[in-house]
């Protein structure tokens, strides 16, 4: 059983790294062990889990049915084993978080110091994207995203500011060159700077004054994948190439610094912050255990 059950977790760490080499730097073991490893497990099954070539490996129609029974099924294992834990002195593992861009920008820095400080046995191992993501099927133990985002079958808690707004901003330069947007529908007139997420889809901007809610679809001169290119539509709207709209505390040294001037504050609509989410089990692995305790921790301190 200890063997078969070793087998499935190579087949999982190397579907999950999308190859060989990269499932065996990650996980501190050779490549040819796991290798071996799938040989085994297919040989044993039957069928065949992934197509292998020089350049990628996929997993088959009957790998990906293996997958989404096996991911959930061996994170249950793990917590089982994990029980344990709860009686040292210190939890001691890796905890696996799933964050968006904003989250690892503006909510994990003034988190992860005290907590890594006050559980220094515990590794952190963060991957941003954004979208929506099974958890469980990507390895991961929790992840961070906004209301409209969250699983229903999962428990969420607060994290980080409660109340959030979009900003919009320009480089003065730039608004002195093409003027100052008086209403949001303005910015259909103006070079804006835009956000694509990896399905290809383009968030509308939304601005909110009172009861009057607006939603506009500008265009302009560059877009940027929503995550790694962020900074880049920063650095080209504190260039003057066109207006931006973004996380309020992104912006927030560029404003204050003069970089950037506001645009249409009084119509930045507010939101509410976003939640630290992972499945309900009765027993949770015991770093995201102490990650839950010190987050709701911080809530209560706030």
């Amino acid at each position: 059983m200890a063997a078969q059950l070793s087998d499935l977790a190579a087949f999982l760490a190397v579907a999950r790294a999308g190859g060989f080499r990269e499932a065996a730097r990650s996980g501190g073991v050779s490549p040819s062990s796991l290798s071996e490893a799938l040989r085994r497990l297919e040989a044993r099954l039957g069928v065949r889990l992934l197509h292998r070539s020089t350049r990628s490996v996929m997993p088959t129609e009957a790998g990906v049915r293996l997958l989404e029974r096996l991911g959930p099924a061996l994170g249950e294992v793990e917590a089982a084993l994990d029980v344990v834990n709860g009686f040292r002195d210190r939890p001691v593992g890796t905890l696996r978080l799933n964050v968006p861009a904003s989250a690892a920008r503006l909510v994990l820095p003034s988190l992860l110091p005290p907590f890594l400080a006050a559980y220094p046995d515990i590794v952190l191992d963060v991957v941003v994207e954004e979208g929506f993501v099974d958890i469980l099927a990507a390895g991961c133990d929790a992840g961070i995203r906004y209301e409209e985002r969250l699983a229903q079958d999962m428990i969420a808690i607060p994290i980080g500011p409660r109340r959030q707004r979009m900003a919009t901003a320009a480089a003065p330069a730039y608004l002195e060159a093409r003027g100052r947007p008086a209403h949001p529908r303005d910015l259909l007139n103006h070079a804006c700077l835009r956000g694509r997420f990896a399905s290809g889809a383009m968030p509308a901007w939304e601005f909110q004054r009172s009861a009057e809610v607006v939603t506009v679809e500008p265009s302009g001169p560059l877009i940027v994948r929503v995550s790694g290119g962020v900074d880049l539509a920063v650095d080209a709207a504190v260039a003057g190439c066109g207006i931006i709209h973004l996380f309020e505390e992104w912006l927030r040294p560029y404003l204050e610094s003069g970089a950037l001037e506001p645009v249409l504050e009084s119509w930045w609509r507010p939101f509410t912050g976003p939640f630290l989410y992972y499945p309900g089990r009765r027993y949770l692995p015991a770093p995201l255990r102490a990650f839950v305790d010190f987050v709701q921790a911080q809530q209560v301190q706030v």
